[in-house]
């Protein structure tokens, strides 16, 4: 933090406190701390190596080309919604309307959209964590407090206590936060556990918000994770969060998507035009080329995260040192070194000793402060050197 005047206190102090408390990234100080590092592998954030394909790029060209730089459609580019109902009805088997998909600036937008819709002060909304730090701090900004339920761990597996979960359900509850494959943890929830987390928030009357960003990631043959949508029904209070980002590498491209009910379609384009207005037209022709011509792109990135996935759960188990269990889902690996609690220290030492850049467990809430995330959404020569790095520093300390 910035070191600070009298005077700069006192306008802090004259701040609203979701503003003002809004918590620092304990993710961004080990990057600070290291990006600047000669031959450093960064494996920190969540986002894969491969640059964005040229066939995505080209259709952004194309619109910029053709003049499409003004102001449109605040729930999205109709063809958008329509590619985003096909891209959904081939990859659950059943039609969905495009008036269910409303194009957002990002997945964080979506997020913050989402809260801001079901809760605001004096609200709860609970998480299973360890979870992406995003979802408590976009809770505590809408003026809400998000609830933790660590989950448990067993051998470097985590999984999910539903009686727990139900426990820390009060009056004041208005949604549970469920991300299925889980950052950082790779959980992934099975069907049955889907169905029975729909069921508690019938029983409360809790909206569910969704994230199944990583729902394409999983590693035992199946083509997707259990989703919400096997379970559902249609007056069902589950809102959808959504990111091209991670299928089709456009992190830097900021554009996202939440699915949701048609009837909460006014609510969400007033959200939309009063934070953003819109997405960018190029960006959304770009999204619709991702839609409709990059299954061979995702097919590649999962391909390539399943030999990161190989690569380095054995290298780290080869230490003898490291408790982990590979992922389900997603493209993390967490785990945690004997003897060794304090990861925000631990990270910071990594990217001195190794020149390796990971998450450190701190970030991400109860249950994964002895913990470590590293993104293998990566090409395999760098991690391998990234595991005879870290194999090097683990048997010097």
């Amino acid at each position: 933090m910035d070191t600070l005047t009298p005077q700069g206190a006192d306008l802090l102090a004259a701040l609203r406190p979701e503003a003002r408390d809004a918590p620092e990234s304990g993710i961004v100080e080990v990057m600070n701390h290291g990006r600047l590092h000669p031959g450093l592998i960064p494996l920190w954030v969540g986002e894969g190596d491969l640059p964005t394909p040229g066939f995505i790029i080209e259709a952004a060209n194309a619109s910029l080309a053709a003049g499409e730089t003004f102001y449109t459609w605040q729930r999205g580019l109709p063809e958008l919604r329509e590619a985003l109902a096909r891209y959904h009805a081939g990859l659950l088997g059943r039609p969905f309307p495009a008036e269910r998909f409303f194009v957002t600036g990002s997945g964080m937008q979506s997020l913050q959209i989402a809260i801001r819709m079901v809760a605001g002060p004096g609200d709860e909304l609970v998480i299973p964590t360890p979870a992406w730090p995003n979802f408590a701090a976009a809770i505590g900004v809408a003026g809400a407090r998000a609830v933790c339920v660590a989950m448990d761990l067993d051998h470097g597996r985590f999984s999910l206590d539903l009686g727990k979960l139900e426990a820390a359900i009060t009056q004041r509850t208005r949604a549970l936060v469920i991300n299925s494959p889980a950052n950082p943890t790779g959980w992934t929830a099975t069907a049955e556990e889907i169905a029975a987390l729909l069921g508690l928030a019938r029983r409360h009357g809790l909206w569910i918000i969704a994230d199944e960003i990583y729902g394409r990631f999983v590693y035992d043959g199946r083509p997707r994770a259990a989703s919400f949508h096997d379970v559902m029904t249609d007056d069902d209070r589950i809102l959808f969060v959504q990111t091209f980002s991670n299928n089709w590498a456009i992190t830097g491209w900021r554009i996202g998507w939440i699915e949701a009910p048609p009837a909460l379609g006014q609510v969400i384009e007033n959200l939309i035009q009063y934070s953003t207005s819109g997405s960018p037209v190029f960006i959304q022709r770009a999204a619709v080329a991702a839609l409709e011509q990059g299954e061979p792109f995702v097919a590649q990135q999962i391909a390539r995260a399943a030999e990161g996935r190989r690569i380095v759960a054995e290298g780290l188990k080869a230490t003898n040192r490291v408790a982990l269990a590979p992922p389900d889902g997603a493209f993390y690996q967490f785990f945690t070194i004997d003897g060794r609690s304090d990861s925000r220290r631990l990270a910071l030492e990594l990217v001195d000793r190794a020149n390796v850049g990971l998450a450190p467990g701190t970030a991400f809430g109860p249950g994964g402060e002895a913990g470590l995330r590293l993104c293998f959404a990566r090409k395999a020569s760098d991690l391998v050197e990234t595991v005879a790095r870290l194999q090097r520093a683990l048997a010097e300390a």
